[in-house]
């Protein structure tokens, strides 16, 4: 079921509870990061009174300073969001005032390699305190199918309101692409499951106000496992093609060229590129919850994610075998070389490194014993297992000095070809870069 413009499905003062009370507010965003303050500033933008918890003191101090921490969020948009009322607290007494909470905290994965629901549990018990009649809760986190209605749902009735029946609940799945600018929040349709029929009927009220496009689940589990199709779609074809850079060199084919050409398919056909690894909390990570849910509730693997998180694993490992091989035709050995790393954030013009491929190829050369520098236009700092990387401050005259340059991440603030001019060896990652003095993935 899709609904455009929601926001036609109004609440009524019977469904809102205590909202007629002088200091509701609309929402409360649990979690004020990548995902999260994106939230609070779209609610913000359409007058939605909005208040933020999270618990790190500095972010919340930076906020209501009007300082922003995320890179699609500026520091004059959090401006325009305190100036419409927007305070973020530390303190989850502000749930109290909030008609709708949604949850937007981390779900890293936990050492069994199921996720950490932790800081999952530690809101929906935080919720669950201030909990009153004609709430309604959305969790947002990434987990795996059954976390709403299994682990969240008994969290909050605790205290003795029932789900469905005192108070509305449901999952809908965050969309957020860092760094995209074609695609903002309001544009991208929003999925939105219900543990019951009136729930979702709730929700998808609620997100119409300020996202101009609501598709509607059966319920909290198919919510769930979208968003885990996605980004399962995304690393299943991410290894394939990954693979096929591999095989494509040992049969003397330009892979590159040939997804070119695949691409000029009309149909049927989505190109993915290869790459020194995958990175970011999605891709790397979400398709482990799927992977951990059929392990534990099924008994056996989900032998696609098992295999696709196997080669992408081992991209790090083979660029640097391959940078390996490049200093060795030029007759210099890796150990002792000087490589410059270009780009350690795990996409494009973003400051986000999580999970980047940098870290890994980094520790690989670096246990190899080659000296390693680093530059990215988005990142000023950055260590590797504690240990600080040297940052060179200017571009051009280091990758005359080292002997290996390393495009890792193709910033657009990069000049690709006046770096291709001046560095003694440069290995390509990323397939910008074709001429017969560069290496290509």
């Amino acid at each position: 079921m899709q609904v455009d413009k929601a926001g036609s499905l109004g609440e009524t003062s019977e469904q809102l509870g205590e909202s007629a009370r002088a200091d509701h507010v609309e929402l409360a965003v649990i979690g004020l990061g990548y995902v999260g303050l994106p939230l609070a500033r779209e609610a913000a933008s359409v007058g939605l009174r909005v208040v933020g918890l999270d618990r790190n003191a500095r972010v919340v101090s930076d906020l209501n300073s009007g300082r922003s921490h995320v890179d699609d969020v500026s520091d004059e948009d959090v401006r325009r969001m305190r100036e419409a009322g927007f305070t973020a607290y530390t303190d989850d007494a502000c749930l109290a005032r909030a008609q709708t909470v949604v949850i937007c905290v981390p779900t890293p994965l936990s050492e069994d390699g199921g996720p950490d629901l932790s800081a999952v549990t530690s809101a929906a018990r935080a919720v669950a305190g201030h909990l009153r009649p004609g709430r309604l809760v959305v969790l947002e986190s990434t987990t795996y199918p059954g976390t709403t209605d299994e682990v969240v749902r008994p969290l909050l009735e605790e205290p003795g309101l029932k789900a469905g029946e005192d108070f509305a609940l449901a999952f809908s799945p965050e969309r957020i692409d860092p760094g995209n600018t074609t695609h903002a929040l309001r544009e991208v349709p929003k999925v939105v499951g219900g543990l019951t029929p009136a729930c979702a009927v709730r929700a998808v009220a609620f997100y119409g106000k300020f996202i101009d496009t609501v598709v509607q689940a059966k319920g909290t589990r198919e919510a769930e496992m979208a968003k885990l199709i996605e980004n399962t779609y995304r690393h299943v074809n991410i290894a394939l093609v990954n693979e096929l850079a591999i095989i494509s060199r040992e049969l003397h084919i330009d892979v590159w060229d040939a997804i070119r050409c695949a691409g000029t398919k009309p149909f049927g056909f989505q190109a993915f590129r290869p790459s020194a690894g995958v990175g970011g909390h999605c891709i790397p990570i979400d398709p482990n919850y799927l992977s951990y849910k059929v392990r534990s509730s099924l008994g056996y693997e989900f032998r696609f994610v098992e295999l696709a998180q196997e080669i992408n694993r081992r991209m790090p490992e083979y660029v640097v075998r391959r940078a390996q091989d490049l200093l060795n035709s030029a007759g210099r050995p890796l150990h002792g070389s000087r490589v410059l790393l270009l780009g350690v954030t795990y996409k494009p013009d973003v400051a986000d490194q999580r999970e980047s491929p940098a870290v890994p190829v980094a520790k690989l050369l670096r246990e190899r014993e080659a000296e390693v520098s680093f530059h990215d236009p988005h990142v000023q700092r950055w260590s590797v297992d504690g240990v600080s990387v040297p940052r060179v401050p200017d571009l051009t005259a280091a990758v005359r000095e080292h002997d290996l340059t390393l495009l890792l991440q193709d910033h657009s603030a990069y000049d690709l070809p006046a770096l291709a001019d001046q560095a003694r060896l440069l290995f390509d990652t990323r397939g910008r870069i074709f001429r017969p003095d560069v290496e290509v993935l």
